[in-house]
Parts: structure tokens; C-alpha cells; sequence
């Protein structure tokens, strides 16, 4: 069954839903579907859109009742003969929902929750996503758990995985690699660790760099220095090495992943983090927060290590295990290539998606 499939996100700058969201639209789209993004005009998600067959619409959405962009997702229902709309953010889950009862739009409605829900919202809130949609997905089932505790039943919700796409990885440009090791002065054998991420809790990572009897060097991506790091940094008993590259793009992330002995993500609000995906299939070893889809995704000891939200002992145990052994971090590495390439992959992704879209129009 081919479909013609709308798919909102106001979340269309640098983040892994930016990612996510676009691999979902391109995948569908190679399988026959006629696909329709809805974001911001000259939006990474829109530029990540170039070359492919997906229908990029300008939507900008001012807030939650904007009853000019519930006439404009109306309007585009019928313009296009839209089967199904996929809301990713929070703005379009209103307004998704609000065009579909206003003006009786005869489609299938989905909302995709790719972080945790941490909290009721507004009185009715819960009542609303469940009433107005016809299925909610969930990118883990932390994600799922999270939002059947806010008061959706756990019969609306269907989870389905983030996937990550091959060739996505042959952008990989082995002279950059050589130029930011250069640029970050990394000499053979020296413990690097990475940190891609938008500003979260690597104040946890860096506490836990106090623990280490060796100098590390430490490379966060995607943010830039934060004035609570300095006395921490300024405290060291040990010379570590603390590097800020700010924010990166989508073209260039990719290199630095080879410059890294491990990936840390210190995050409570994962739902599957497209980070920990691209550092597993570049093999390099991950540690991670056990929380959210993080525990869904790395099996302690095989593809990754997991450590408990706060417990920075812990995470400086898990970086010294794999500072005096290179060899286990060669092991976890091949494992989790493994993991993102196969059972991640986007292919599986999309084609889950692809199913439950027909099961709900069927219906």
C-alpha cells in the first residue's frame, strides 16, 4: 500500500530528533511513499533533505493554538491527499490534533515521543494526545514507560526503534581525522575520551575525571565552556586535558568519532540517542547513563557499559577498566558496530513504521 505521508517536526535544528526525523522521511520515500516534511524554512532538517524525493513545506508554528498553522496542516491534508500525518514535536501535537477535530480531516493521526516525558503538563494533557491521535510511538520502551506514567494507556503506545543508515558513516574523511588530531595535539597513546552532545550533564563526566590515576584528554562536541565546568577543571589533581569544540555539523561530527578511546553520554532524558549510534558503528566504545533507551541499547559488558545517574565513582571505574585494557575496548567496539549496523539499522526502522502506518489505515 503506498501512502501519502505528512511528517511535522518544529525540532528541526542540531539534535538527534533532527537526525532521526529525516531518516525516517528519506526511508519512506525510497520505499514508494510520497512524503511531505513540514519544518522551518532553511532548517538543517530542510537542508538534510536535499538530493532525496521527500517534499520539503515551510511550517513555522508561533505556539500550541496557532490557528493559522492549524488552517495550513488543513489545508495541506487536502491539497495533497494526505492518508496520515506524523507529529514530531511538541507544538505540532497540538496543532496536529487540533486541525484533525476542527476541520473533521479524514486522516490516520500519530504522535512520535523521542524523549522521556517527564511530567503531567497541563491538566487534560494526557487525555488529549490519546484522544486525538490514533497511536502514539515511542522510540524505547523507557520512552514508552515514561508516558504510560503520565496517564496514556500502554495499548496506545507502539514502540519502535531509532535506526541509524549505513552509508551515513562513508562520509568519514580520513584527512580530517588526521587534521583535528592535530588540532587537539593527540599523541599515540593517549586516552581521549568524547562527549557528543547538545548541553546535558557532563558536569558528571567531568567529576568523575578526579577518580583516574592517569591524564586523560577530554573533547566535548556540541557545546562550548559552561562557567559551572571551570572549578571543577581548575581542581584536577591530575593534568587532564579538557577541550571545547562547540557546535558541529551534521557533515562534520562524523571525524571526530575516530579520535575517541570511548563515547560518554552522561543524559537522563534519552530516548535512543542517534550519538551512541554513530559511535558504535565508527566501533568505538560506549558508556552511557542507565536510563531512557540507553539500557535498551547497550548490553553491559558486551557492546557498551552502563552507570548509574549521579554515581560518578562508578563511570571513573568504568574509564579506568578501559584505560588499562585497549583490548576490551576493541571487543566492545566490534560488538557494537554490530549492534547499530544490524539491529538498529533504519531499515528496520522504516519498514516497522511502514507497517503499522498500513495496519492503522487498514483499520
Amino acid at each position: 500500500m503506498l501512502m501519502n505521508i505528512l511528517i511535522t517536526s518544529q525540532k528541526a535544528g542540531m539534535a538527534g530528533s533532527t537526525y532521526s526525523t529525516t531518516y525516517l522521511a528519506k526511508g519512506l520515500s525510497e520505499r514508494g511513499h510520497k512524503v511531505y516534511l513540514a519544518c522551518p524554512d532553511n532548517s538543517l532538517m530542510q537542508k538534510m533533505l536535499k538530493g532525496s524525493s521527500v517534499s520539503h513545506i515551510p511550517m513555522n508554528i508561533r505556539h500550541k493554538l496557532d490557528r493559522k498553522n492549524i488552517k495550513q496542516i488543513a489545508n495541506i491534508v487536502t491539497e495533497y491527499n494526505i492518508d496520515l500525518i506524523d507529529g514530531q514535536s511538541s507544538k505540532d501535537r497540538y496543532t496536529t490534533i487540533l486541525a484533525k477535530w476542527w476541520y473533521r480531516l479524514p486522516v490516520k493521526l500519530v504522535h512520535t515521543r523521542r524523549q522521556l516525558a517527564l511530567s503531567m503538563g497541563i491538566l487534560g494533557q494526557s487525555w488529549f494526545y490519546e484522544k486525538g491521535t490514533d497511536r502514539v510511538i515511542a522510540v524505547s520502551k523507557g520512552v514508552k514507560q515514561s508516558l504510560v506514567k503520565i496517564g496514556i494507556s500502554p495499548e496506545h503506545i507502539e514502540v519502535i526503534y531509532n535506526g541509524t543508515p549505513a552509508e551515513k558513516y562513508e562520509a568519514v574523511a580520513p584527512e580530517k581525522v588526521n587534521l583535528l588530531k592535530q588540532q587537539f595535539d593527540i599523541k599515540e597513546g593517549e586516552f581521549v575520551i568524547g562527549c557528543v552532545a547538545r548541553l546535558k550533564e557532563q558536569d558528571q563526566l567531568l567529576e568523575a575525571l578526579h577518580l583516574l590515576d592517569k591524564p586523560v584528554k577530554v573533547i566535548f562536541v556540541g557545546i562550548e565552556p559552561q562557567e559551572k565546568y571551570k572549578n571543577i577543571i581548575e581542581n584536577y589533581r591530575l593534568p587532564h586535558s579538557i577541550h571545547f569544540a562547540g557546535a558541529v555539523s551534521n557533515s562534520e561530527v562524523l571525524n571526530y568519532y575516530p579520535l575517541f578511546n570511548v563515547k560518554v553520554l552522561p543524559s537522563t532524558i534519552e530516548g535512543l540517542s542517534q550519538s551512541l549510534l554513530e559511535a558504535m558503528a565508527l566501533k568505538v566504545p560506549v558508556v552511557a547513563t542507565d536510563l531512557g533507551g540507553n539500557n535498551e541499547l547497550i548490553e553491559e559488558g558486551k557492546n557498551g557499559f552502563l552507570f548509574q545517574h549521579k554515581n560518578t565513582r562508578q563511570l571513573a571505574e568504568i574509564l579506568q577498566k578501559l584505560i588499562n585494557s585497549p583490548q576490551l575496548g576493541v571487543q566492545l567496539g566490534s560488538f557494537g558496530q554490530n549492534t547499530a549496523l544490524n539491529t538498529f539499522s533504519i531499515h528496520n526502522t522504516v519498514v516497522k513504521h511502514e507497517a503499522m502506518f498500513e495496519r492503522l489505515l487498514s483499520n
